[in-house]
This record gives structure tokens, C-alpha cells and sequence, in this order.
């Protein structure tokens, strides 16, 4: 009795929290692009005064990642953002096109939902909440129960900020009883306008099946690739580090190493030099029967954690200061559990004989994460042509995944929703921004006369028109000479009444 009343709850607070956001929303969307400005950079101060104690708050909930780098996830959602969006035209005018007289204008969606991860708790809400913001949108989030604390602490700090620098009270909100009812009726509320899905697969498909739109993203499985040409001691310089950035809690991560016969040997050695932990057989099916279950679900217990909570748990000895595990793989699918995607410090390793393999290997290991992320380490621009046809949405060379991919070390806009394409399910491939949150309605002047159209037209020729005869069973009919104009002969006056009248009557059924 006691969970029915909790979800009967849960139900009403959505209820409340939409009721309200969408009256925030609607005064919003009348603010100047300074009253907005004003708004965001309170955002992003106080984001930056909280970003270690948010970080640590993120770590002890969830026991997911590091702080110092959830911290800098914070920065960059916050500090990072905002220098990249700041000049990003989202209100009023936004562009005109003086010879064609069209004019592009923007205007905010509405209310938003925002489904928080637990993998990237506090950095997911501040980043949604600027970007609705910036687009003058309110929001209201749903959380995942396993960061409900820190996730609302982050919103908590987001809409007193925005609400000191002028912001109508309710624009930032979260459900505070998250149950599975309140998020499905929170997706279906009729204020809500958009859902910003960030999560699992289950999560993601539920969003896009709640009859609205929906910005959704799917699962990764980033293959690196260790090209031929590629300088070694910096590839894996940058593969570990993004590996281990934050326990390897970014969907953008990599999830397997591609090296080929030629240099395998070399990047085993630097892997091993870095800190790389190469596991036997029989400790690589130890810890694939601990991070996986229910086939290649990842266990949440394995979750960002280091190499060695996982060796202890696994029962294996690994040397001090080994930063990544790696499990050698000789195939993709069920057989090999490392080929799927590991939010973790563990890591699959294959040998392929040239690019040629390599580039049919990718492809297989993307279908287990398709459309959202792959690497490559090469000096060769051709190599990474090639690679550039992959079912990816980001092709990163020469840097880490996880920090390429959300716009950290690359130029790629920051965001901590990267869209897969209908490769993987989603309705946007590129990283999101605020430009996906606004609807842009279009002024269009007229330019040409509609009456004569066709004849003015040069390029309007269709020599089969040319004396071209219809008749109706009301004995009248119409004939076109070359297009110089229409005939109509009708002797029967009555017939042509008829007729008129019967075509009135049709198209006041058509309306």
C-alpha cells in the first residue's frame, strides 16, 4: 500500500512541477537577449563555486568515477559551455538573407524534460540546464534514483542562480519522488514540449515512444584504431587517458584497441610501459563474469570503478599503478563479452593484419554501439578519409574519445548528449545545443508574380501540353494551344451551372 501511495505521489508532483514550469516558461519567452545573458552567467558562476563539492557529492552517492574529474565535467558544462555559446544567436532575428528576403527567426519550445544519468549526474543537469536556458525554455528533469541527491543539488543551485539574475520562480525543476510512473507521466505530459534523453537504451526508446518529440542517444562502443603511421607513445597516451577519465564513465570512451600485426608488438610494450594490464584467458572470463549479466548488461556494481576494486573483486592480481585492464579478443558478439560496451576502466585489444581488416572489424564492433563514436591514431589523411564512411557520428583522430567527443579536446561544440543519427536510433547526430531547442520559423517574401509563373518561366517547356484536350461528362471541355491560354466551350448554360455547383459543393467537403 505504501508503494501505490509513493507512485500516486510521484504522479501528482510531476503534475504540479509541469502546471508550473510551463508558467515560468511562457514568461521566459518574452526575456531580451541581455535579461538571458544575465541569467547565464549567474549559471555558470555558481556551477563553477560548486563544481568539487557537486563532484564529490556525485562520487559518494553513486561510488561512480573520480572528483577531480567529475569536477572538470562540471567545468565543462558550465564554464566551457558558455564560452561557446555565448555569441550563439538564439532569440529573435538569428539570420536574414537579404537576396532571397528570407528571414530566419527563433523561438523557444517550451517546457523541456531532461532525464539525468547517474554516470554524469550534476554535469548533465547544469549542462541541460543552460542550454534551455540559453534558449529560453524552461525544464523540468527526472533523475536516476542512484543520483537523487547530487542531481538535486545541482538543480537546486541552477534555479536559485537563474532566479537571482531575474528568472521567473519554477523554471528549473526536478522530481523529487523519482518512480517509474512519474517519469512516464512527465513524458507524456501535455506541457512538456521536447525530451532530452540521457541515458540507457530503455530509457532512450521510452522517450522516443512517448508520442513527442525527442532528442535521444544511444549506447557507444568506441573502437580506437592504431593505424600504421600513427606516433604509439602518443596514441595510447591519449587511449589511456580518456579510459581513465572518470573510470571510463563517458559513453564516448573507448571501448576496444585495434592495433595491426606490423605494430602490435610496439604498442603492447607502450600500453604495458603506461600502465596497461594485459589479463590471461582465464582473468579476462573472471572479470567479464563480474562486469556483465543478463548477457552484455553491465553490472552497475562495475561501474566506473578502478582496475583494482575490480581485480580484488575478481579474484586476480595486478601489478601497483596499473591504470587499465585489457582482454585480448578474437572475435565480436555474444562469445566475446569485451566486444559490448564497458563503462569502466576494462578494455578489449585485437590484432587485424592491415587498415583493410581494421576498417571491417570497426564496423563490426559499432553495430554493438552504432552511430555514436569512433578514433583513429594515424599521420595518414587518407586512412582517415576511409574511416570517415563508418556508421559514426564523430570520427576523432588523434585524441582521446572521451574528451574528443564532447567537445573538450576537440572543436566539436561541448555537450554530454551526443546524438547518434538514425544509425543508432536518434533524431540528431551531431552534439546537442541550444540551436536543437529552438524552433526557427521562417519569414519569405514573395519574389516572383504568381499569375504568371509558368509562362515566365524559360524553363517551363513540356512540348506534350501542346493542343492538349480535356473533357468532362458534362460535355464541356478545355483545350491548351501552346499554352496561350484556356478555352472553354461550353453551349449548355445549365450544364455549366451544374457543374460549378457540383465543384463548390466538392471542395466545401474537402474543408
Amino acid at each position: 500500500m505504501e508503494s501505490i501511495d509513493r507512485d500516486l505521489r510521484s504522479v501528482q508532483e510531476v503534475r504540479d512541477l509541469a502546471r508550473l514550469g510551463k508558467v515560468a516558461a511562457n514568461q521566459l519567452a518574452d526575456y531580451t537577449e541581455e535579461q538571458i545573458n544575465r541569467i547565464l552567467c549567474n549559471m555558470v558562476k555558481v556551477a563553477k563555486e560548486n563544481a568539487v563539492s557537486l563532484a564529490k557529492m556525485a562520487v559518494e552517492e553513486t561510488g561512480f568515477g573520480k572528483v577531480e574529474d567529475k569536477t572538470y565535467k562540471n567545468h565543462m558544462a558550465s564554464v566551457m559551455l558558455y564560452e561557446s555559446i555565448k555569441d550563439m544567436k538564439t532569440i529573435g532575428v538569428i539570420k536574414e538573407d537579404i537576396n532571397q528576403q528570407v528571414i530566419d527567426i527563433a523561438e523557444p519550445m517550451g517546457l523541456l524534460m531532461g532525464i539525468v544519468p547517474s554516470t554524469n549526474p550534476t554535469s548533465t543537469a547544469i549542462f541541460k540546464a543552460i542550454i534551455a536556458i540559453k534558449s529560453r525554455n524552461g525544464i523540468v528533469f527526472s533523475p536516476h534514483p542512484s543520483a537523487l541527491k547530487c542531481t538535486l543539488k545541482a538543480v537546486s543551485l541552477m534555479h536559485d542562480a537563474a532566479v537571482e539574475a531575474g528568472a521567473p520562480a519554477n523554471i528549473i525543476s526536478s522530481i523529487y519522488t523519482p518512480t517509474i510512473q512519474a517519469t512516464n507521466e512527465l513524458m507524456k505530459h501535455n506541457d512538456i514540449a521536447m525530451i532530452i534523453a540521457t541515458g540507457g537504451p530503455g530509457m532512450v526508446k521510452a522517450a522516443y515512444s512517448a508520442g513527442k518529440p525527442a532528442l535521444g542517444v544511444g549506447a557507444g562502443n568506441s573502437p580506437a584504431y592504431i593505424e600504421r603511421t600513427a606516433n604509439i607513445q602518443k596514441a595510447v597516451s591519449n587511449i589511456i587517458a580518456s579510459k581513465t577519465f572518470d573510470n571510463g564513465t563517458i559513453c564516448a570512451s573507448e571501448q576496444s584497441i585495434i592495433v595491426e600485426e606490423c605494430n602490435r608488438e610496439e604498442v603492447v610494450a607502450e600500453l604495458k610501459k603506461q600502465g596497461g594490464y594485459f589479463m590471461t584467458a582465464e582473468e579476462t572470463e573472471k572479470v567479464c563474469r563480474l562486469l556483465f549479466k543478463n548477457g552484455h548488461t553491465m553490472n552497475a556494481k562495475f561501474v566506473g570503478r578502478t582496475p583494482q576494486v575490480i581485480a580484488e573483486a575478481a579474484g586476480i592480481s595486478i601489478p601497483a599503478g596499473t591504470k587499465i585492464l585489457i582482454g585480448e579478443q578474437q572475435g565480436v558478439g555474444a562469445e566475446y563479452p569485451l566486444s559490448y560496451e564497458k563503462l569502466t576502466t576494462v578494455i578489449a585489444f585485437y590484432t587485424v593484419k592491415d587498415w583493410h581488416e581494421a576498417c571491417e572489424l570497426s564496423i563490426q564492433l559499432l553495430q554493438n554501439g552504432i552511430g555514436h563514436t569512433m578514433s583513429l591514431h594515424t599521420e595518414d589523411r587518407d586512412i582517415v578519409m576511409k574511416f570517415a564512411k563508418k556508421p559514426a557520428a564523430r570520427i576523432l583522430v588523434n585524441t582521446g574519445s572521451a574528451q574528443g567527443g564532447t567537445g573538450a579536446s576537440t572543436g566539436l561544440m561541448p555537450s554530454f548528449t551526443l546524438g547518434c543519427g538514425t544509425w543508432g536510433g536518434s533524431s540528431v547526430s551531431e552534439n546537442v545545443t541550444p540551436m536543437h531547442l529552438v524552433n526557427i520559423k521562417r519569414v519569405a517574401y514573395g519574389l516572383k508574380d504568381c499569375s504568371t509563373l509558368a509562362s515566365a518561366d524559360s524553363s517551363f517547356n513540356y512540348p506534350e501540353l501542346n493542343n492538349y484536350e480535356v473533357k468532362s461528362e458534362t460535355g464541356c471541355s478545355a483545350t491548351n494551344s501552346a499554352l496561350n491560354g484556356l478555352k472553354i466551350d461550353c453551349t449548355d448554360n445549365e450544364k455549366l451551372l451544374n457543374l460549378v455547383s457540383e465543384l463548390v459543393k466538392a471542395m466545401k467537403g474537402a474543408n
